[in-house]
């Protein structure tokens, strides 16, 4: 593994920054680190700190800042009043069947000819398909609300045009310098589109369409906020900010989430084995991936009716239908990361010289090759982008990124090598020609080269403050973890201490991970830590080591209903 960089984040310094350390401290009864902590997320006096601890629905922005917003509602509102047939189009991805399940489940009690699709990722592709366009005409649609995908969609919904079906688009992705020909296109994203919060989820664009829809009817929004929970796995699984809007649904969507889940998500869990409460991190590692398993092993409808259904026994057959797509999808996961990093190892240039990772074969499995990338950049931390036959001499391409460097940017800088392409700043997809996988290979490489620093290069963790163990209690844990739901932009804290050795050897569990007892020399404190997966790199040199300084995150273990606070190692220098 690569050694990687500590980075120490933001400490107050002027004496103005020290003086509202000081006042939080005193208007909070907090201790200095905690108010470290709040400072660091922005809250810098006791308002911001209740707002910050107390999020509120009614802090959420009105959707009618949204640009197109009410000639959106005024086409929906044109199709309910004549009874149109209205088809509800979402990605295949977890952001596009959550945003399908809840704008399909909310408006089907005020309209009964709606039907929902989601296109097969392999035979269609990302985004509006004219399968898609097709099978919407023979049921006579007029009106196609689209989730997660669209903004780059202009061919197909020109197509649409001539079959007389209108789009609304929902979409978060960066538009191209053309916007499609839809009656109504919400993207926060948008350049003319000045809605103050632009970190939506599709799904989040399509919840901000609905409260327009409520606030227009009079519909008492607490129906909608029913719907909270599919909203909060889209903002946990789509990897976006937890900050501002994103950070009040998904806290919501948690409570409901842990108290009065919908149906499926309930089987879900139950069928993934989890139990007790689910945090943002527990969503992006049990609900998510099984989620997701539907559209890359079969199809995504499968997700979408278990997340639709009001039936538990048939929620369970569901639940189990794409457990096992998981338990496929994991199979095909490790056997082609495997011949991955073969195939790095075998290849001198890439391996010692490139900027990038570019792996192209024809048997790899379409739907886990996202989940490839990202495993490649674990090894060899670089931007990474793995490409699998399709047909017609094309091949679809998964791309990932390192923290801080635009991905989006550097493929559109290829972008007359690829045939279609379409993503953000940490993920993209694109269909390139096979014959220009190779010039593409060099491309991207030299436009990777020319815009990353040897620093992105390296990965970092990032530090929230030092601290001495002595610090860790009940208290501090409890009020740390009110600063939560944690995620991108508002990431559980981590930690770092100095003058550490170990109390007793460390145990290996499983093989490959470590328990440890670490002792804080000046304090005589000692806590339980979890390495996991650090058993080959640390064993031999903890044990050799005389001291040792620890980077790590705070977490609650309870067993046999006793609780006590553990943690968890982040990376050790000796």
């Amino acid at each position: 593994m690569k050694e990687k960089r500590w980075h120490l984040l933001p400490q107050p310094s002027t004496q103005k920054e020290i003086e509202i350390i000081a006042s939080l401290c005193q208007e909070l009864g907090i201790t200095e680190d905690l108010a470290i902590l709040l400072w660091q997320r922005g809250v810098e006096n006791f308002e911001q700190a209740k707002l910050f601890f107390r999020p509120s629905l009614e802090n959420l922005h009105d959707p009618f800042l949204m640009k197109d917003m009410e000639v959106a509602l005024e086409r929906l509102e044109k199709a309910l009043a004549t009874n149109e047939q209205i088809v509800i189009y979402g990605d295949y991805d977890v952001d596009g069947t959550t945003a399908v399940a809840l704008v399909y489940g909310f408006l089907s009690q005020y309209h009964s000819k709606i039907l929902h699709y989601n296109p097969d990722r392999y035979k269609e592709g990302y985004g509006i398909s004219k399968t898609g366009i097709d099978w919407a005409k023979e049921k006579d649609t007029t009106l196609i609300i689209a989730l997660d995908c669209g903004i780059k969609s202009i061919e197909t919904i020109e197509y649409a045009k001539t079959k007389g079906i209108d789009f609304i688009i929902c979409d978060h992705h960066e538009p191209g310098e053309e916007l499609p020909a839809a009656v109504a296109v919400l993207d926060p994203k948008r350049k003319d589109c000045s809605y103050p919060f632009k970190e939506l989820t599709g799904n989040g664009v399509g919840f901000k369409l609905l409260t327009a829809f409520c606030l227009k009817r009079e519909i008492p929004l607490e129906d909608l906020y029913n719907f909270l929970d599919l909203a909060m796995v889209s903002i946990a699984s789509d990897i976006v900010p937890i900050i501002g809007e994103n950070r009040i649904l998904a806290h919501y969507g948690l409570k409901k989430m842990n108290t009065n889940p919908r149906t499926g998500l309930k089987a879900l869990k139950e069928v993934s084995g989890f139990q007790g409460d689910m945090s943002i991190e527990n969503v992006v590692f049990t609900i998510g991936p099984r989620i997701n398993a539907a559209g890359r092993i079969k199809h995504a409808t499968a997700a979408v009716k278990l997340l639709l259904s009001d039936d538990y026994k048939e929620a369970v057959d569901f639940a189990h239908e794409i457990q096992a797509h998981n338990t496929e999808r994991r199979t095909h996961d490790s056997r082609i990361t495997e011949e991955a990093l073969a195939m790095i190892q075998k290849d001198e240039w890439l391996l010692n010289e490139a900027k990038s990772t570019v792996l192209f074969r024809e048997d790899w499995h379409k739907g886990v090759i996202g989940i490839v990338a990202s495993r490649c950049i674990e090894h060899h931390y670089r931007p990474t982008v793995i490409f699998t036959k399709t047909k017609d001499g094309y091949a679809a391409g998964s791309a990932r990124s390192v923290s801080g460097f635009n991905l989006y940017e550097a493929i559109e800088s290829c972008s007359h090598l690829l045939e279609q392409y379409g993503g953000h700043m940490h993920a993209a997809g694109m269909t390139i020609p096979i014959g220009q996988i190779d010039s593409f290979r060099l491309a991207f490489d030299e436009v990777v080269r020319q815009n990353i620093s040897n620093e992105l290069l390296t990965p970092q963790i990032d530090v929230d403050i030092e601290i001495k163990l002595e610090t860790i209690s009940p208290k501090f844990y409890r009020i740390m973890q009110q600063m939560g739901p944690f995620g991108p932009k508002n990431m559980r804290p981590v930690f770092k201490t100095k003058g550490l050795s170990l109390a007793s050897d460390p145990r290996v569990l499983k093989e490959k991970h470590l328990k440890l007892e670490v002792l804080e020399k000046e304090t005589g404190i000692t806590f339980t830590a979890l390495g996991f997966g650090m058993k080959e790199e640390f064993h031999d040199r903890l044990v050799k080591a005389n001291t040792f300084e620890m980077v790590y995150s705070i977490e609650e273990n309870t067993f046999r209903g006793q609780s006590n606070l553990q943690l968890f190692i982040k990376d050790v220098k000796f």
